[in-house]
């Protein structure tokens, strides 16, 4: 399906903010991982589109196009960012999407903001501080969970030069299907270079805080929105788990078939899931 886009930068108070838009309709605002940018969504953008959505891709703070500025990478401040574009677009609310570490912002958003969100789908990704995902944990932590956290900059030191060969290990090992070639060539790139990784493991650093303000929401408060879970063949049903800890209704879809970049694997899939969770808050 031919994609008709508009890409631009939306200046916000504190941050200028690459975006893409595609399609007219209900707003669906799509929110990344690592080691991506806002074209992971490539795939299943015209798919939302073509349903009669407009898909909003976002280049995550201090990612891709995105300024990369020193601090404001914690989950509540990422959601005040997709608030505050919210603002900028003109629109009082979105469904949102959060895929890997964009699920962080995606679930902040819904449970600090609630009124600035129809509806919520998580994508492949464990949501910290919550209950549920002790089954995905029972191997212990991925190794580069604490390696992206070490302090004084280890891992942008480290992997600073090697950036090819780190940001191809995550790619090969999560699309089975393959990244295709220009995608991987823009992933390298947006990865490449000391500020650009120092960025990327800024949202990995602020995890533990992120676990800490789930935890203190979920011992007060229960998510009322139409809520959704996708999980694949590496977290599995664990965000499913989670949610049903804290949320009213929650639809999960499986995708065995999948690796854990979903939106290259089985875009089809993943925006059907996507549509459904909007539907229900129709």
């Amino acid at each position: 399906m031919p994609r008709d886009e508009t890409q631009q930068f939306v200046q916000l108070p504190d941050l200028r903010v690459a975006i893409e838009r595609t399609g007219a309709g209900a707003p669906i605002l799509l929110l990344h991982g690592f080691p991506h940018t806002k074209e992971i969504w490539r795939e299943v953008v015209p798919l939302l589109a073509g349903a009669g959505y407009e898909a909003i891709a976002v280049d995550l703070r201090g990612i891709g196009a995105t300024e990369i500025p020193l601090d404001g990478y914690d989950a509540d401040t990422l959601a005040i960012d997709q608030v505050r574009l919210l603002d900028a677009l003109g629109l009082p609310r979105a469904h949102v999407v959060g895929f890997d570490f964009g699920a962080a912002p995606a679930f902040a958003m819904a449970t600090r903001h609630p009124e600035r969100v129809l509806s919520l789908t998580i994508v492949e990704a464990v949501i910290g501080g919550l209950d549920g995902a002790e089954d995905f944990f029972s191997a212990g932590v991925p190794w580069w969970f604490g390696f992206h956290q070490a302090p004084g900059g280890l891992a942008e030191d480290v992997v600073a030069g090697s950036e090819e060969r780190y940001i191809e290990f995550f790619l090969a090992a999560g699309a089975r299907t393959g990244v295709p070639r220009d995608l991987r060539d823009h992933l390298v790139e947006a990865y490449t270079g000391h500020e650009r990784l120092r960025a990327a493991f800024a949202h990995y650093r602020v995890m533990p805080a992120n676990a800490a303000a789930n935890r203190r929401w979920a011992e007060k408060h229960t998510l009322s929105l139409p809520a959704s879970a996708v999980g694949a063949s590496t977290v599995g049903d664990a965000p499913a788990r989670q949610l049903e800890r804290v949320a009213e209704v929650v639809v999960a879809t499986q995708i065995a078939s999948s690796g854990h970049i979903v939106p290259i694997d089985a875009p089809a899939e993943l925006a059907a899931a996507i549509l459904a969770t909007a539907l229900r808050a129709a």
